[in-house]
């Protein structure tokens, strides 16, 4: 399970590991995603929506951290970089197909079936999150239940 939600600051993220069923049950706003991995998954689509490289990406502050303790997990909640937020908070619609055309063909996606439909439905799920996110100045994260 991979629950995107916002928060906002890594405490109040890290909370909701405290709470059985996690940010859903935390009256978090929440995007229910299965098997999209917050850390390379997510790297890969900033990359792709921003135009640099996968370790660019991966390397930028918050991306794929734990504000949390990991002993603490399972499940974990990751950071997303603010980068990632902006660049879904601003993407049109055409945006969000044409990456979503690319996102689609990397291995993390094609490993785990998920065609360019149902990718380009996931990244308008994303993208609505980080619109709502951004107008309360929240940030992004995952619930990451193994």
């Amino acid at each position: 399970m991979c629950d995107y939600f916002s928060a906002p600051d890594d405490q109040a993220a890290a909370a909701v590991l405290r709470i059985p069923g996690g940010p859903g049950q935390a009256e978090r706003d929440v995007v229910f995603l299965k098997n999209i991995d917050p850390v390379v998954a997510i790297a890969r689509l900033e990359a792709v929506m921003t135009g640099c490289s996968y370790e660019e990406a991966d390397a930028r502050p918050r991306s794929g951290q734990l504000p949390a303790d990991p002993e603490d997990g399972p499940p974990f909640v990751v950071s997303l970089t603010d980068t990632l937020l902006d660049a879904l908070a601003r993407a049109s619609r055409d945006d969000l197909v044409r990456c979503a055309e690319q996102w689609s063909t990397t291995d993390e996606l094609r490993q785990i079936g998920i065609r360019v439909e149902a990718t380009t439905g996931v990244l308008a799920a994303l993208a609505g999150l980080a619109q709502r996110a951004q107008a309360s100045d929240q940030r992004l994260y995952c619930w990451w239940a193994l």
